[in-house]
């Protein structure tokens, strides 16, 4: 836990996008960490967390990942001090496919790997975690306390318009039946505990930029006329069945089932409200938080993490916004984007 025992402290980004920020010399999650710890080069504090989220797209431009995209990742995580590998947990995102005529999901197996299924490759050791995961590396889970985190890879494999295709990522997001199901059937046996569902992927018209094209009609996605750009920035496909909603049914009839939802794959800056939502929204007794994008120059939006505080005995969340970069505000933390959230229990270590 944090220097503060009666606190856990979650830090969660994504979209750190690392081969296309070194174009630009910017190590962009080995800044972010580095302002985390050490407080950034523009003024940002330094910040306690107890672990991390990075919630999918470490690869950035539209080739297929490689193993020098691996050792990439990995040599922008060891610049941490004060946390190890195993304090990082990750998500596939649909930049960090296999290709259509590749082995399925090859590299975020062997060089990712949140399960520690290849130790020796991507230094995972899942005994040594703070809270060890099981599962499969596509959809797992670990729990804090009476909290439950259900974490769900995009699986972008496999060829349009449901995969991408060998040299681009295409952006509409998608979930097997199996990672479904699990999740389903996750929430409905633990209806006592806090439950934060993660996906690269936000669900269909929950924040910023989330409806039925918008993700393309508001220039935060390419249109890729083979690859469902009406469903570019939410979770559109289950197996091959387009538009499917399979989440957001679940949630619609069952209010209240869990209590946040966390993802990215949109980066936008923090005020903004296409479609009318914000990065924060309610809807069907969850909160949808949108925690995207720690990259400079994939999108050219604003560079930001953020800082979910659970503190014991409390049912209420604090979000705050770090941004790791002056070019939108202040380097460090938007004090307009932080948010209370209401949880259904208290928090319980």
């Amino acid at each position: 836990m944090s220097s503060h025992d009666a606190e856990f402290k979650l830090w969660v980004g994504g979209c750190c996008h690392i081969s296309t920020d070194l174009q630009f010399g910017i190590r962009s999650l080995e800044d972010a960490i580095t302002d985390s710890e050490r407080g950034g080069d523009e003024g940002g504090p330094a910040f306690d967390w107890d672990i991390m989220l990075h919630l999918g797209d470490i690869k950035g431009d539209q080739g297929l990942p490689s193993d020098e995209n691996g050792e990439q990742y990995l040599e922008q995580i060891a610049a941490a001090r004060d946390h190890g590998r195993e304090h990082f947990y990750n998500l596939l995102g649909n930049h960090d496919a296999s290709g259509p005529d590749e082995e399925t999901q090859w590299w975020f197996r062997k060089w990712i790997d949140p399960t520690g299924e290849n130790t020796a490759i991507s230094g995972v050791d899942n005994s040594a975690r703070p809270f060890p995961v099981t599962g499969a590396y596509d959809h797992y889970s670990f729990e804090v306390g009476n909290m439950l985190f259900l974490m769900m890879g995009d699986r972008n494999d496999g060829g349009p318009p449901a995969g991408r295709a060998a040299t681009k990522g295409y952006p509409a997001g998608r979930v097997f039946s199996e990672t479904f199901e699990w999740w389903q059937h996750m929430v409905e046996a633990n209806p006592d505990r806090l439950i934060v569902s993660c996906h690269h992927h936000m669900l269909e018209d929950t924040t910023v930029a989330s409806g039925l094209s918008e993700g393309t009609d508001g220039g935060y996605h390419g249109y890729r006329e083979d690859g469902a750009p009406e469903g570019a920035s939410f979770i559109y496909f289950l197996d091959e069945t387009p538009h499917a909603r399979a989440f957001e049914q679940h949630l619609e009839a069952n209010p209240g089932a869990t209590d946040l939802w966390l993802g990215g794959h949109t980066h936008a800056h923090p005020d903004d409200t296409h479609g009318g939502r914000s990065h924060v929204e309610t809807k069907w007794g969850t909160h949808f938080v949108n925690c995207s994008a720690i990259t400079r120059h994939h999108g050219g939006k604003t560079p930001m993490t953020r800082l979910f505080t659970f503190t014991e005995g409390s049912a209420q969340v604090r979000v705050q916004c770090y941004l790791h970069t002056s070019q939108f505000a202040a380097e460090g933390w938007l004090l307009s984007a932080e948010r209370t959230l209401a949880l259904a229990r208290p928090f319980s270590q």
